[in-house]
């Protein structure tokens, strides 16, 4: 398998509704995949807890990559998400990642960091919103 990155794991995870929730996540993460997003941790399970919630408020969007490392098992990239939601409302958010690799070339552990561009308070969480 070769390494995946953020831009196709996100199309995958959110915008490709008719794609089966648990293919996406086992495309492109380990089976012990781990992620902290502004601080908080959780598990595979809550990570698809997560993606499931997304599912059901997005209807639509695109990732714009900005910058993106490799080297070797560590990632490295700065992106912005646009999400369109089922309520019209448009959410713009700037995302820092940091992660390892499994030796597949899955995520094994993503650590990022979201900064809200555009959208209302509510929002505010919805990088880890459940």
């Amino acid at each position: 398998m070769t390494q995946t990155a953020i831009v196709p794991a996100l199309t995958d995870l959110l915008f490709r509704s008719g794609l089966d929730l648990d293919t996406a996540v086992d495309r492109h993460f380990a089976p012990d995949y781990r992620q902290r997003t502004d601080g908080v941790w959780s598990d595979r399970a809550g990570f698809v807890e997560h993606i499931a919630h997304l599912r059901s408020v997005v209807t639509g969007g695109r990732v714009y990559l900005h910058e993106e490392l490799f080297d070797g098992s560590r990632y490295a990239d700065r992106h912005t998400v646009e999400v369109r939601k089922v309520d019209g409302a448009t959410v713009l958010m700037e995302v820092y990642v940091f992660g390892e690799f499994a030796p597949d070339g899955r995520f094994l552990r993503i650590e990022e960091t979201t900064l809200m561009l555009a959208g209302s308070a509510a929002d505010q969480g919805l990088g880890s919103a459940r």
